[in-house]
């Protein structure tokens, strides 16, 4: 388990800054991290829940959850996740390929990221 040597949250940006040695920094968007959070809602007990409509979430605060993780309060009102620093690392290192799924999987279904495309189509 590594631990990050700092952690910035950038409310302006929506992001979660994780460095862990010098020159290797990740910067983690809320919309990630809120459709990727552990928490049974989403991981739904071993079959994940798609996430959608969370292109505009952001991140209100985090706090630690003892020595092994954070707590990350989104601005939606999802704050029951909490995130390892085993599980942060692997978001961190595996960003592309699971930001590019989570892509796939919201066209597959035919939903949006953006929460008034989901509006507009349930109005039609």
């Amino acid at each position: 388990m590594r631990l990050p040597t700092a952690i910035k949250l950038h409310k302006a940006s929506k992001t979660l800054e994780l460095e862990y040695a010098p020159g290797e920094r990740y910067l983690l968007s809320a919309e990630f991290l809120r459709v990727h959070s552990p928490s049974a809602e989403v991981q739904g007990h071993g079959n994940p829940v798609l996430q959608t409509g969370k292109l505009h979430v952001g991140l209100e605060r985090i706090e630690p959850a003892g020595q092994y993780a954070l707590k990350l309060c989104f601005d939606d009102g999802h704050d029951s996740g909490l995130f390892t620093w085993d599980y942060l690392e692997q978001l961190s290192q595996r960003h592309d390929a699971l930001w590019n799924d989570y892509l796939a999987a919201l066209a597959s279904a035919g939903k949006s990221r953006d929460p008034d495309e989901s509006v507009v189509k349930l109005m039609l």
